[in-house]
């Protein structure tokens, strides 16, 4: 079975039911390691923060990478993935522009809806660890950009 790859593939049967949560994933333009910089992985944090970035949609938890964005996200009423992401991207690029004159984030993102078996809590868990598994460091409270409802 051939599989089409690339932005199209990732838009391909994507849903966007409001009060669904998904588990998001969107990485920076050339997988460019932008947010070891701690002034721009700063700048990232405050626009996550930000109300206006989420429009009608809660974001549970997240995680910001080197290259890498994971978000974990409740659909409002009103805006579906595309909006979401798309205004997420621009909020947190403008808030870096002034010091990077380059695409901050590549044009796709990933999604996956958690099924109604799926603990919400557990995909958090699995969100806040990636600096572990990735080796960033050795324990997860010793990394600054990430947060949870559920703390």
């Amino acid at each position: 079975m051939n599989h089409p790859l690339g932005y199209q593939a990732l838009r391909r049967g994507r849903v966007s039911m409001p009060g669904q949560v998904y588990l998001l994933t969107t990485v920076v333009a050339y997988r460019r390691p932008l947010f070891r910089n701690i002034d721009l992985a700063r700048s990232i944090c405050r626009s996550v923060h930000n109300p206006r970035t989420w429009g009608d949609a809660e974001l549970l938890c997240w995680v910001l990478m080197p290259d890498h964005w994971h978000g974990l996200v409740s659909l409002g009423p009103n805006d579906g993935l595309a909006t979401v992401m798309n205004r997420f991207k621009s909020v947190t690029a403008k808030g870096i522009r002034c010091t990077l004159s380059t695409l901050v984030w590549d044009r796709g993102f990933h999604d996956h809806a958690l099924r109604h078996d799926e603990d919400r809590r557990h995909v958090a868990r699995y969100i806040v660890a990636n600096p572990l598994r990735a080796g960033l460091v050795s324990n997860v409270l010793d990394y600054p950009y990430w947060n949870c409802v559920w703390l």
